[in-house]
């Protein structure tokens, strides 16, 4: 009965302090020095997710806003590009019309001074059969071209023959080059006067070769001597004096009783861009 008794009131005073420390628990956290709102916590835990999500979707849109202006620098990078192409060729079109309009007034300085009635020309092409060493050129029957007409032109301030008309179209014509082996012009040793055949090797490269010079008129010509035409070709289709080139070489056989001289062309044929045409029917006086 004691011990009944005795556990009744541990318990008693067991359950009093229990409640004693749960007042003072609930005085303690409704005092306002600490209080506990399961709203507040919910609206916390709500605020940091929308953050956590504001944040990521501006890191979204900042990357996509990011690749786009990419894109724009692109498209704008290329478009300069090809302005600035376009600039390019627009400068270089300029330099090639300035660099034409010198040398075409260059050339119009030089015919005032030919004196036989020219018909000025431009190369645009090259034999396309290859059966010459041909030039074309955009003047033709209407313009006033004949066939075995003579072609001259200016290099660097020098004239030199060029060749003759080999072939007549109504608006082009094809010149035979006198580098060409098909091509034979009179010529003669400038000063001294020793006369023989100018004609070609085939090659723009090669020299010219003039042949039946009398082996004696080897002392009277030496390296560098002017060669110019004679005009004593059989159908007189090259004026007299129109420079052709200068000798280079001078060879000779035991057993032939004439020489031979290289000849260099005045003209370089690799940078030949324009010729004169001339009109032998109308010569008036002579080089």
């Amino acid at each position: 009965m004691k011990k009944k008794l005795s556990f009744k009131l541990n318990l008693e005073v067991f359950l009093l302090i229990l409640f004693l420390l749960m007042s003072s628990v609930f005085m303690a956290f409704s005092g306002g020095s600490f209080i506990l709102d399961f709203k507040s916590l919910a609206f916390s835990v709500s605020a940091g997710t929308e953050k956590a999500v504001y944040n990521v979707s501006s890191f979204v849109g900042e990357s996509v806003a990011s690749v786009r202006e990419l894109w724009d620098l692109k498209a704008k990078y290329n478009e300069l590009t090809k302005q600035l192409e376009k600039y390019e060729l627009l400068e270089r079109s300029n330099a090639d019309i300035k660099r034409e309009n010198n040398e075409l007034r260059t050339l119009l300085k030089f015919t005032d001074t030919i004196q036989i009635a020219n018909i000025p020309a431009e190369i645009i092409g090259y034999d396309p059969n290859a059966l010459y060493s041909g030039m074309i050129i955009n003047r033709g029957v209407k313009h006033g071209v004949r066939k075995d007409m003579p072609v001259i032109a200016f290099q660097n301030g020098n004239m030199a023959l060029v060749g003759k008309i080999l072939q007549v179209g109504r608006g082009s014509s094809m010149i035979i080059p006198i580098y060409d082996y098909q091509c034979h012009v009179a010529a003669k040793v400038d000063l001294v006067n020793h006369r023989g055949v100018v004609s070609g090797q085939g090659s723009e490269d090669s020299p010219l070769v003039m042949k039946y010079i009398k082996k004696r008129a080897g002392d009277d010509i030496k390296i560098g001597d002017k060669i110019i035409t004679s005009g004593f070709d059989d159908s007189s289709i090259f004026p007299k004096n129109i420079p052709i080139g200068f000798v280079s070489n001078i060879k000779t056989h035991d057993y032939e009783t004439s020489l031979e001289l290289y000849v260099k062309p005045i003209i370089d044929f690799s940078c030949l861009e324009y010729v004169f045409v001339l009109d032998t029917s109308k010569i008036e006086k002579e080089f």
